[in-house]
């Protein structure tokens, strides 16, 4: 037996079934990012046509406001997902 494989700081090798769940919980992640990501660009969307419509002040900054959150979401699902 080997001294590396008894060591505490070597790393257990994961089983079939947790790679598997380690491999769908980064997906999952990573499409949620694509998804936060396409949802702050609709948001900047909508903002970019209200600020050349002439609509109240309010509500771009309210449509600019959710597109930074979801983007912050977007960021760190990804980051996450890297973690992994």
């Amino acid at each position: 037996m080997s001294s590396a494989a008894t060591s505490p700081a070597a790393a257990p090798r994961q089983g079939g079934f947790q790679r598997f769940w380690r491999t769908l919980r980064q997906l999952f992640l990573e499409m949620a990012g694509a998804c936060f990501a396409v949802l702050a660009l609709a948001w900047l969307n909508l903002a970019l046509r209200s600020w050349t419509r002439d609509v109240a002040r309010w509500l771009i900054a309210t449509a600019v406001a959710f597109a930074f959150l979801f983007f912050f979401f977007a960021v760190t699902s990804f980051l996450r997902a890297r973690k992994l």
